[in-house]
C-alpha cells in the first residue's frame, strides 16, 4: 500500500485491503510517493541557477523588478535572477553563490542578481552594487564561477580568490582589495589591476583617472565581515569525507550540515546525514520554517533551521526506526529542484505511520464570494509533534547508531584547513577604524535605479560578538570557537603571497594570485531504498 499525496495536500490509499490498512496505519512505515500532476500555472518556469540568502539580520527586503517578495526577508530562501536585496538602517544580508563566492550588503544598501547562469563551479553570475557598501568573497576565474560585479559605470572581475569591499556612500564609489587580484574597468575609458592592500578612489569628473592607493582605508564594518567569514570558516572546517567530491562540492552550505549533525555511510542506502535534534522522538523536517510566495516557483519552503537550505532543494527525508529521521541527497551530488523549472512541494520518502506532510499553499486562495485572491506573501509554519513514532533510544554523537538495522559510525571530520594570521586590531594595517558617516536611510520600496547616499552607522559588536545573522533580530552569538581562529585575532592582512581563505581572515597582496576559496564542503551519496 502506499499513501500518495499531491502537491495540493489530497491525499489517497491506493491498492486493496485499505480498511485493514488504515487500521495498521499506526504500526507501519509508508512511503509517501510525490504524484506528478501539471504545475500551477504560475509554477510553469525555465530552468533556473540561485543563490542562497544565507544570512539576514534586521530589515531585508526582497523584491523583482516592482514587485515587492518580501518586506521582511527570511533566510534559507533561493534568490533568482532579477532579485534585488535591499537593507534597512538596522539590516544586513548574506549571499551565498553555488561556487563558494559570497556577497554580504551592510545597513541602507542594494544589491540585485542580474545574471544567474549555470551551475556551480562553471556558472557565470553578475551582480549589480546599486548603493551602500558591500563586501564580495569571489573564487576567481579558473577557481569557480565567474562573478562580475557592477556599480556605477564600473565593472570589477578576480583572477584567483579575492576579497573586495565597495563603497557607494561617495558617488562614484571606491574599491578595496584585500586579498587576491581585482581587474576594474570603467566602461571603455580605463581601466586598472590592483592587488591585496591596494585601494582606488574613483573620479567622477575624470572618468579614466584611477586614484590607486597601497594602503586601504578602514571602516568599521570590516569587523563584521570577517567576523561573519570566521563563522563560515568554523563550519568549514567540521567537514567530513561524505561531503567532499561532487559537481557541486563548493557550495559552502555543505558545511552547515557537517557543523550541526552526523554523517553515516548506511550499506544499501549510501550516505545519510542527521541534525544532532533529529534524536529527539519529536522533531519534524518541516517543523518550523516558512511558506514564500514567488513570482516564478509559486510558495516555496524556507527552513527555520540554521542548516536548512540543501537539504530542502533535493534529495529525500526519511523515518527510520530506532534512529529517526535522515536526508539522502542521492548517489550524484545535489541537483536543486530549479533546475527542472517547477516545485511540487516537500521532499519526504519513508515517514512513521500517522505522519502528514506540510501542505504547499496554494498561490491564490478563494475567499468566499470575492473569489481568487492574493494570499499571504510570507506564512510562518510551527507544526506540532505528531503521534505515531516511537520513543528514540539516546544517540550517541560520536558512536555508532542503528539505521535501517545497520550499525554504522559516524564521519570523522577531515583535516581542518590551514590557518593564516589576523592583525591583532582587527582592522587592515592595525589602523584605528575611521569615523564613520551618517546618512538618512533611504526607503526600502523598489528603487528604479543606483542611489547612495552619505554613510551608515557604525558596526559596534556586543561583548559577546556580532548578532546572530541565521534570524531577524536575535539576541548576542557567542564568538566562533578559539580553535578555528588564527593565533593573533581578528582582521585582513596584507602583503605576501595569497593563499586561500581561511579561519585567520585573509592575506594577500603583493600581486599574489589568489588560490581556491575553501568554505565549501562536498556533496555526499546517499539515495537507494528505504527500509
Amino acid at each position: 500500500m502506499k499513501l500518495s499525496v499531491d502537491p495540493m495536500g489530497l491525499v489517497g490509499l491506493e491498492g486493496r485491503g485499505w480498511v485493514a490498512a488504515v487500521l495498521g496505519l499506526a504500526a507501519l512505515s509508508l512511503t509517501i510517493v510525490f504524484a506528478a500532476p501539471a504545475a500551477f500555472a504560475d509554477d510553469q518556469g525555465q530552468a533556473a541557477s540561485a543563490a542562497r540568502l544565507s544570512s539576514v539580520d534586521g530589515q531585508v527586503q526582497l523584491s523583482q523588478g516592482r514587485q515587492v517578495i518580501a518586506d521582511q526577508a527570511v533566510a534559507n530562501v533561493p534568490l533568482f535572477e532579477g532579485t534585488r536585496v535591499v537593507t534597512g538602517d538596522n539590516g544586513r544580508a548574506e549571499v551565498q553563490f553555488e561556487d563558494g563566492s559570497v556577497a554580504r550588503l551592510s545597513p541602507n544598501s542594494s544589491l540585485i542578481l542580474t545574471a544567474l547562469r549555470g551551475q556551480g563551479n562553471t556558472g557565470e553570475s553578475e551582480v549589480t552594487l546599486n548603493s551602500g557598501l558591500g563586501y564580495f568573497e569571489l573564487q576567481g576565474a579558473g577557481q569557480g564561477g565567474v562573478i562580475r560585479i557592477h556599480f556605477g559605470d564600473s565593472q570589477v572581475t578576480a583572477s584567483g580568490f579575492s576579497v573586495l569591499r565597495i563603497n557607494l556612500d561617495n558617488p562614484p564609489g571606491d574599491l578595496a582589495v584585500f586579498s587576491g587580484n581585482a581587474h576594474l574597468e570603467r566602461g571603455s575609458v580605463g581601466a586598472v589591476d590592483l592587488h591585496g592592500g591596494e585601494s582606488v578612489a574613483l573620479s567622477a569628473a575624470d572618468p579614466s583617472h584611477f586614484d590607486v592607493s597601497e594602503s586601504i582605508e578602514p571602516d568599521s564594518w570590516d569587523s563584521w565581515n570577517s567576523d561573519r567569514d570566521q563563522v563560515l570558516t568554523a563550519e568549514a572546517s567540521a567537514r567530513t569525507p561524505a561531503t567532499k567530491g561532487f559537481a557541486d562540492s563548493s557550495n559552502p552550505a555543505w558545511n552547515d550540515l557537517d557543523a550541526n549533525g552526523n554523517w553515516y555511510n548506511v550499506p544499501g542506502q549510501g550516505n545519510i546525514w542527521s541534525p544532532y535534534e533529529a534524536s529527539n522522538s519529536g522533531w519534524d523536517p518541516y517543523g518550523n520554517g516558512f511558506w514564500m510566495q514567488t513570482p516564478g516557483f509559486g510558495y516555496i519552503w524556507a527552513s527555520g533551521n540554521p542548516w536548512g537550505y540543501l537539504p530542502y532543494q533535493c534529495g529525500t527525508w526519511n523515518y527510520y526506526d530506532t534512529f529517526g529521521w535522515g536526508w539522502a541527497p542521492g548517489m550524484g551530488g545535489c541537483a536543486p529542484w530549479w533546475g527542472s523549472g517547477v516545485y511540487y512541494g516537500p521532499n519526504i520518502g519513508t515517514v512513521f505511520g500517522g505522519y502528514r506532510p506540510p501542505m504547499r499553499p496554494h498561490p491564490r486562495q478563494p475567499i468566499g464570494h470575492l473569489g481568487l485572491v492574493a494570499a499571504s506573501p510570507i506564512i510562518p509554519v510551527t507544526r506540532k509533534p505528531m503521534s505515531g513514532n516511537t520513543i528514540l533510544p539516546a544517540r550517541d554523537r560520536s558512536g555508532p547508531v542503528t539505521i535501517a538495522g545497520q550499525s554504522v559510525q559516524p564521519f570523522r571530520p577531515i583535516t581542518p584547513r590551514v590557518q593564516y594570521e589576523r592583525s591583532a586590531s582587527g582592522f587592515v594595517n592595525g589602523a584605528v577604524p575611521a569615523t564613520p558617516l551618517s546618512r538618512a536611510t533611504p526607503g526600502l520600496a523598489p528603487m528604479p535605479g543606483p542611489t547612495a547616499g552619505p554613510g551608515r552607522p557604525a558596526f559596534a559588536p556586543s561583548s559577546n560578538g556580532p548578532r546572530p545573522l541565521g534570524s531577524s533580530g536575535g539576541g548576542p552569538r557567542p564568538s566562533a570557537p578559539a580553535q578555528s581562529r588564527a593565533p593573533s585575532g581578528g582582521g585582513y592582512s596584507g602583503g605576501g603571497a595569497s593563499a586561500s581563505h581561511s579561519s585567520g581572515g585573509y592575506s594577500g597582496g603583493g600581486g599574489g594570485g589568489g588560490a581556491s576559496h575553501s568554505s565549501g564542503g562536498g556533496s555526499a551519496g546517499g539515495g537507494g531504498s528505504h527500509k
